[in-house]
């Protein structure tokens, strides 16, 4: 609300008198009604999940750890464009004790509900507005596990420790707009003891800061990354570097899980190479990978250097090297699309196989349909919506997803399938895309409506 000091009017020589002037009536309305921003994007899986007003832009992490105690000493700088006028606005976060807040370089009243960090700033932020805010916290970050879901977040390891975010994992090592609808890029600077390494995302710049025993080393994600991506990787790991088709390969592994990480590197750079050809051209700076005893009996494809739990075996890095194109640099909207990010990295591994003298992508759809005794619990969900506890079943995402995709194939005929694949992510590169968007542009491609196909293979439930 505006408010103005009425002036003074003199009347003759020795009285003064107060006029009351009104403010005209556009004053008020030209004040921008100031809202707080959502405290979650709505997502049918997960509700709080991300936060409305604002658009990130970039994360700037800056993380001192020390794994002999597992304690991290953090700023997150965040730059961000407000989407609508905001009085204030949310954060997810569940990490450790916060030390301040500031916006736009002021300190800024913030309060924690649940996962929520609930930021008030020292003015409103009009719509359009680039801002920045600071967030310094320390403690020791715990990680989220759930039955259905598992283990994610910062997982702390014997020697160190590796961040692992899907599917809302993020908000438990920095504060985040955790969503897949709000991509950024990513600046990380990781400092810990000398001799120990750590690993982020994209490129390492090539020089490292060393003092008073610590060493900082800065990663750098140029390209837009959704949140549950980020990974960071600290320990006494083997590394191996080498330059793969003109990139950076570069792959780590702890000693103690050597024999599961033969093969890496080599494997890594043939699974990028036939991918680049069979989706496009890969879609970031560098390529690797990393093998850690995590005990979380998955891996993940964080985005241009995946994360494997004890062992990476060829058709294992051909799935999380196949998420580069379908999940990272095309992410869904929503997470009830998952299959469009499992699905497609499972029928990445049928077609290698296919295309290195193993069986037919036909030949293993074919063997992928239950028998009698299982077919009615095998059929019975929807894979185009899982429901939140079985967005990872394998039976129904991975496997299901890529029959939906060799059925696909069959319909539209191999010419058009292998030129959708690229098509698909070119279109969508460095964005989101829905199974929507998906048939609209294999319809465009083949000619034919495609929505009895989809709504068989991905919204009934029985067999197709």
């Amino acid at each position: 609300m505006l408010s103005r000091r009425s002036p003074r009017v003199a009347v003759g020589l020795a009285v003064a008198v107060t006029l009351a002037i009104p403010a005209p009536a556009h004053a008020y309305a030209s004040a921008p009604p100031y809202k707080p921003g959502a405290s979650g994007l709505g997502d049918p899986y997960f509700a709080k999940a991300g936060n409305g007003g604002y658009d990130v832009k970039h994360y700037d992490l800056t993380l001192d750890f020390t794994p002999a105690t597992h304690r991290l000493k953090a700023v997150a700088r965040i730059t961000a464009r407000a989407t609508q006028d905001l009085s204030r606005f949310d954060l997810d976060y569940s990490g450790p004790k916060i030390d301040g807040v500031w916006v736009n370089g002021e300190r800024a009243e913030h309060r924690r509900d649940g996962q929520e960090l609930i930021i008030t700033p020292h003015r409103g932020l009009p719509e359009g507005e680039k801002f920045t805010v600071k967030v310094e916290y320390a403690g020791k970050p715990t990680p989220i596990t759930t039955k259905a879901l598992g283990t994610c977040g910062w997982v702390n390891t014997s020697d160190g420790a590796v961040a692992l975010g899907e599917p809302t994992g993020a908000r438990t090592w920095y504060p985040v707009n955790d969503h897949p609808a709000d991509k950024a890029t990513y600046t990380f600077h990781i400092t810990t003891p000398t001799g120990v390494t750590a690993l982020a995302n994209g490129e390492r710049d090539k020089l490292n800061l060393v003092k008073n025993g610590k060493t900082t080393v800065t990663w750098r994600m140029r390209k837009p990354m959704a949140s549950y991506l980020a990974m960071v990787a600290i320990g006494n790991y083997k590394v191996k570097e080498s330059e793969s088709g003109g990139r950076w390969n570069l792959t780590a592994y702890d000693p103690r899980v050597a024999d599961g990480a033969k093969g890496l590197h080599k494997t890594t750079a043939q699974a990028v190479a036939w991918e680049s050809k069979v989706f496009g051209p890969y879609p970031f700076g560098s390529i690797g990978g990393i093998v850690d005893d995590l005990d979380v009996e998955y891996a993940l494809e964080t985005q241009s250097r995946p994360v494997y739990d004890q062992a990476a075996d060829k058709l294992t890095i051909v799935h999380e090297q196949a998420h580069q194109w379908f999940g990272d640099i095309v992410t869904p909207k929503s997470w009830k699309d998952i299959w469009l990010n499992e699905g497609f990295a499972t029928y990445a591994e049928w077609l290698w196989a296919e295309q290195h003298g193993g069986p037919s992508a036909e030949k293993t759809f074919r063997a992928a349909m239950p028998g009698k005794k299982d077919a009615k619990r095998f059929w019975q969900r929807k894979v185009g919506d899982p429901g939140r506890d079985h967005m990872f079943d394998y039976n129904l995402v991975y496997i299901r997803g890529a029959m939906t995709l060799h059925a696909l194939r069959k319909e539209i005929g191999d010419k058009t399938f292998f030129k959708l694949l690229p098509a698909w992510t070119a279109k969508y590169r460095g964005g989101n895309a829905s199974t929507a968007d998906l048939i609209a542009l294999a319809e465009k491609m083949s000619g034919k409506e495609l929505d009895d196909l989809f709504d068989a293979w991905l919204y009934t439930s029985g067999k197709p």
